[in-house]
Order: C-alpha cells, then sequence, then structure tokens
C-alpha cells in the first residue's frame, strides 16, 4: 500500500486500536477466507474500514466493510449488528449504481471474537478510480460532475421505493467506474442513516465534484471541508469556482443544508435538476458536432460517457432541433420578401399618420383652445404620495451572494433603460432556488402603499417586509404580489405598511429563449398620501 493511500486511509484513534493496527495487508479475515489487499478508506463514524481484497474460495477481488470494534462492548456489537441487517436487506437490491452485496458475515457467523471485527459486508470489487483521487487534482467540470451524479441519483431513488437506505454520504465510499459514473462500492449503511442522508450525501458528492472540498461531517483527511459563511452556511460553489453554473451550485447547497425556504429533499427533485442539465449538455453537444467543434472554448474534451438517455427524450430533442429549422426557413422567407417589397416601392399615396383622437390644429376655430374629450372616471385607488428613493439597494438572496450584485443600483437609478438582472437559469423558480430579489432602505421609516416596478412581463414578485438589512427569508412579511406585464406595473399592497426595509422578490422568472430570467429597469416606492 502506498504512503499517500496509507493517508487517506488513516484515521480510526477511539474504538479499538490495537484491532486497527492489525489490519494490514496479508491478513486474513472471515474465517479465512478474505486476504485483506489495500485500504481505501475509514468511515470513522462507525468505525467502518474500507478494504480491498482476495476470495480465496472463488479467486477473485472484493470490497470488504470491516466493523472494527470490541465485541465485549454491547453498545458497539448493537449498532453493528443494525449495520449489518441493512447490509443484508442491500443484497436484494439491484442497480448499476450499487455494488452488489455477496455476503455479510456477523459475529459467530463468519466472524470470530479474536478477529477484533464486529462484522464483515462482502461486495463486488468495483474498478475505476478512487473519488478521492478524483478530484485530487482539480475539480471536475460542471457538465461532467452533473452526469456522475445523476446515475448515482437514480439509484438513490430506486432504493428509496423500496425502503432501503443506501448510505453513501461518505467520499471514501464511492468509486468512479470506467464507464465514467459513480458507484457505492463499500456498501454497509451506518445505523441511524437515514433516506434524508442518502439526499444529503448526493449534494455532497455534486459539492465535491465542482469544488474539491466535502461539506458534511465526518469526511476524510486527505479531503478539505467546505467553508462556511459568517452565519455557519455553506459557501455556494459559483462562490469558490466562478465557472460553476449556478443552477448546480445551488443544487447542491439547497440540497445539503436542513431547514430554510425551497431545500430540496428528494433524490427525484435533484433528478428533475440533473435531467435538465444534461439535457442542455446533450444539445450543446449536438450543435457542437454540426460546427465541428468537439472541444469547449477552453480546449477540453469530455471523455466521461454520459448515461444512456430514453428514445422519448431523444425524440423531444429532435422535434426541437427541427422546428428551431422551420423557424429559421420561415423568417429568411418574410425577410426576403420584405425585401423585394422595400426595392418595388409602394404603388399606393401615403401621407402622414393623424390621430382621430385629436383633431388637426388647423381644424379649431381661431383664437379657441383645442376640444378635448373629458377624461374616463378612473379606476385607480386614490391619490398616493409622490415616490421616495430609498437610500441604498442590494441583492437579496439568503442563500449566497446573489445575482449581479453589482448592478443592483440601476434598479432604483430612475433610468428603465439600465437594468439589473438575474442570472439565466435554465429551470424555472422554486426548483433552481426559492426566490431572488433586491431589499431596499429608506433613510427614515415610510407608509409604504405601493410599489410601481418595470421590468420583465411574465415575472411573479412578492413585496415583503423586513425588520433587518439581512433577514431570514422566514423573518419577512408578505405584504403585496403581482405579476409584472409589460411597460410599469403597479403592485398595490393589502393596506399601508410602515417601515424601512422592504423586498421585491421574484417567485417566477421571465422566459429568456428557453431558458428564465428577469430585468428590472425600474422601481418606485410611493407611501401613502
Amino acid at each position: 500500500m502506498d504512503t499517500r493511500r496509507s493517508e487517506q486511509a488513516g484515521g480510526a484513534n477511539h474504538v479499538g486500536k490495537a484491532q486497527v493496527g492489525s489490519l494490514a495487508p496479508g491478513r486474513v479475515v472471515g474465517d479465512g477466507r478474505y486476504r485483506l489487499l489495500a485500504q481505501f478508506g475509514v468511515d470513522e463514524r462507525g468505525d467502518a474500514h474500507l478494504w480491498r481484497a482476495r476470495d480465496g474460495q472463488l479467486k477473485r477481488d472484493v470490497a470488504l466493510t470491516l466493523l472494527v470494534g470490541d465485541p465485549a462492548d454491547p453498545e458497539a456489537a448493537r449498532l453493528a449488528r443494525r449495520t449489518l441487517e441493512r447490509a443484508t436487506h442491500a443484497s436484494k437490491f439491484g442497480h448499476g449504481g450499487v455494488a452488489r452485496v455477496l455476503d455479510v458475515l456477523a459475529l459467530g457467523s463468519g466472524v470470530t471474537s479474536s478477529e477484533g471485527l464486529l462484522g464483515v459486508v462482502v461486495a463486488e470489487w468495483t474498478k475505476g478510480s478512487d473519488l478521492v483521487d478524483l478530484v485530487a487534482q482539480r475539480p471536475v467540470a460542471p457538465a461532467a460532475a452533473a452526469r456522475m451524479v445523476q446515475a448515482l441519483a437514480e439509484a438513490v431513488e430506486q432504493a428509496h421505493q423500496n425502503g432501503l437506505v443506501l448510505g453513501l454520504d461518505h467520499p471514501q465510499r464511492l468509486r468512479l467506474t470506467p464507464s465514467g459514473a459513480l458507484k457505492l462500492a463499500f456498501p454497509g449503511p451506518l445505523p441511524e442513516a437515514t433516506l434524508r442522508d442518502d439526499v444529503k450525501a448526493l449534494g455532497a458528492v455534486l459539492y465535491l465534484l465542482l469544488t474539491g472540498r466535502w461539506a458534511l461531517p465526518g469526511g476524510p483527511p486527505a479531503i478539505p471541508a467546505a467553508p462556511m459563511t459568517p452565519q455557519n452556511r455553506i459557501v455556494p460553489p459559483r462562490q469558490l469556482v466562478p465557472t460553476v453554473p449556478a443552477d448546480l451550485s445551488s443544487l447542491a447547497v439547497r440540497t445539503i443544508e436542513d431547514g430554510g425556504n425551497g431545500g430540496i429533499r428528494t433524490s427525484a427533485a435533484i433528478l428533475r435538476v440533473l435531467d435538465q442539465v444534461a439535457e442542455e449538455e446533450e444539445r450543446t453537444q449536438l450543435i457542437k458536432a454540426v460546427g465541428g467543434d468537439p472541444a469547449e472554448p477552453d480546449g477540453t474534451v469530455w471523455t466521461t460517457k454520459k448515461p444512456v438517455k430514453d428514445v422519448a427524450r431523444r425524440r423531444k430533442l429532435a422535434l426541437g432541433v427541427t422546428v428551431l429549422v422551420v423557424a429559421t426557413v420561415v423568417i429568411l422567407a418574410w425577410g426576403g420578401l420584405m425585401l423585394i417589397n422595400a426595392f418595388q416601392g409602394d404603388s399606393k399615396v401615403s401621407g402622414p399618420t393623424i390621430n382621430v383622437a385629436d383633431p388637426p390644429a388647423s381644424s379649431q376655430p381661431a383664437g379657441k383652445p383645442p376640444v378635448t374629450s373629458p377624461a374616463p372616471a378612473s379606476s385607480q385607488p386614490p391619490a398616493v404620495g409622490a415616490a421616495v428613493p430609498p437610500q441604498s439597494v442590494a441583492v437579496y438572496n439568503p442563500e449566497g451572494k446573489g445575482d449581479n450584485p453589482g448592478r443592483a443600483k440601476y434598479a432604483t437609478d430612475g433610468n428603465p433603460d439600465t437594468v439589473w438582472r438575474t442570472e439565466k437559469y435554465r429551470q424555472q423558480l422554486p426548483v433552481v432556488k426559492p426566490g431572488v430579489g433586491l431589499i431596499v432602505v429608506f433613510k427614515d421609516p415610510i407608509n409604504l402603499s405601493q410599489v410601481k416596478i418595470t421590468g420583465t412581463a411574465g415575472t411573479k414578485v412578492e413585496i415583503r417586509s423586513a425588520t433587518a438589512k439581512n433577514p431570514d427569508l422566514a423573518d419577512t412579511k408578505v405584504i403585496g404580489n403581482g405579476d409584472l406585464k409589460d411597460g410599469e406595473t403597479t403592485i398595490p399592497l393589502a393596506q399601508p405598511t410602515q417601515g424601512e426595509y422592504f423586498i421585491v422578490w421574484i417567485t417566477q422568472l421571465g422566459d429568456a429563449d428557453g431558458q428564465f430570467m428577469t430585468e428590472i429597469g425600474d422601481l418606485a416606492f410611493l407611501p401613502a398620501g
């Protein structure tokens, strides 16, 4: 075993030190059947030592999860039995993302007390690469990371439908197969592991691939821990690696973190986002194939094989490309006709456009003011006070630094032509994140009555009041809402609200050529008169 592997695998330092020291290459365990070859990690939370071994009877390599502990310790023995029970149940589960459990050995049934072990889980050996080695040099490209986690998420989803916990919340339990898929190579979930732990593990694995850092407790010493914000929240991958797409960055954080708003708690929800990312990548690769450019702009060529997509999805993609081609032909034909008309001219006499609602000035009697029609009765609420400019404006995103914070000032500069915009997302809110918006601060409290917004049509917004500059979303209160139309939209509040801090919170983005984005050109805050 090389020195680096020894450093990665080291770590058990509390229960069973003497037994741990005797676990060395060449030792035989399991009634003399399995000879240890190399250690691949230690999950210290359950004293689970992960080894590659040789099955002396069937002459094949296997993966061993050795549960180390003192057989005289009743609590340790109980926890080991629970892990072995779960591993036995998993032996009936078959999926390409999980190594098949071949045998489960317990005290008195394949394991003796003299071995210093409480049990052994035997699984088929997974060829490929160690996940720690994979991220040791640099993070994985985002599209490749999404494909890797996608295959693992499919295994989790199927296992959870069968009521099984896989226990993949430790990076050294996973391996990357030669086909480029992640696989649970060392089965044996911890005694208290839950379905939620499996889901959080998917987010942590995605975070690890994108950043090279582990975001859950109990990770190996060979992998640095994910950094935390002063509010004790995980720093999003996008802040560490700017090339990470916003949707993948948000997916990782929202899957890992408990509580809050908009958290992702099921593998099915993760798969929906990853499917969208994979479909977008497939479309991009198709365009590149037509253009003859097989590489990314930085020269990287994908070598990871992506999971096979179903026929229905490929049919939809082909239909989409066909529609795009037909639309292009129609637009070109229309342009050609317009060009022909421009050169041929128009045989009809044309004159200036006249607004029949306002008669020309020449039709008015001399010396008399123009005749005007009475204004229709207004259906608007009573007049309110003049707009109050905020003292400051900033992007509000409780999950990170937010979208384009440097442009936030353009939303309140009084010029609709200068805009603040969100990132462009492949998924609509709240799948990507619970929302995004702007928080404004007034020098003195105002009695807000309505908000006028010039922004992207189709956007859904909430007006929220807050009591601090950086509040949690749960601590804010919805006081008005509405859908943005073309031009300026007025959102009246249910009743005037006194305060210094208000949030324009976007819960649905506008359409942006098949993706989702919103621009805010101007905000006006009007107090009650």
